[in-house]
């Protein structure tokens, strides 16, 4: 069953292009249920780098049908380590396909007190909401999405270089954008929106216009 009349928003990005923020700020705009997808895939590297001999297909079926979306806030989540060994374990098909099932759910069926749905990931506006009402590929350049990245682990008091976080946003975008399974890549149908230059706000009431507009109609 698939709750009708709900807003479905889909939103594809590489790391650290802003994608979260703008996709949080528009969800309680909208009365969306959120979902952040990597973090996931996340919160999967964490278990496997936590139980590495428990780490198994079954192992995971449990995990994921217990998966509620207060789990995905872990700090723990946000280091680099983590963000690096997701970008693998995404590579894998038969733990996508677990996954994919958990997104479609929320992503299709929000609880009644939402008017719909927003997420972001990798595959979303293609594979997990092909038929979304709106569709967007966030992007900036890799200089930009390291710094973001690198200001956000220096708030959590991590030791990194910027060198080494610029490093590891290349090696994800290859990984991502070249793995044979779901890769990052923007459709047809989806609006580019490069962060670049642009702040949160501006960001924000840019999709907010867009979206609008097609409300109105």
């Amino acid at each position: 069953m698939k709750r009708k009349n709900i807003i479905k928003i889909a939103i594809d990005s590489p790391a650290a292009a802003g994608a979260g923020t703008v996709a949080k700020t528009i969800s309680k705009h909208y009365n969306l249920l959120y979902l952040d997808t990597g973090k996931i895939y996340r919160l999967i590297a964490l278990y496997k780098t936590k139980n590495p001999k428990k780490f198994s297909l079954s192992f995971l079926k449990t995990k994921i049908k217990k998966l509620s979306l207060k789990d995905l806030g872990s700090k723990f989540l946000l280091s680099d380590k983590i963000g690096t060994e997701a970008s693998i374990v995404a590579k894998d098909k038969r733990i996508r396909k677990l996954v994919h099932n958990f997104q479609k759910e929320i992503a299709y069926n929000p609880p009644k007190k939402f008017d719909g749905s927003c997420l972001d990931g990798r595959d979303i506006t293609y594979n997990i909401v092909p038929d979304a009402e709106f569709k967007f590929f966030i992007t900036a350049n890799v200089k930009t999405r390291a710094l973001r990245r690198f200001k956000e682990l220096k708030g959590l008091k991590s030791n990194i270089t910027f060198n080494e976080v610029l490093k590891s946003i290349q090696k994800r975008d290859k990984n991502d954008y070249n793995r044979k399974v779901s890769p990052l890549k923007k459709t047809k149908d989806s609006v580019l929106i490069n962060t670049t230059n642009l702040s949160k706000r501006s960001c924000f009431l840019k999709i907010k216009k867009i979206i609008d507009k097609e409300l109105k109609n």
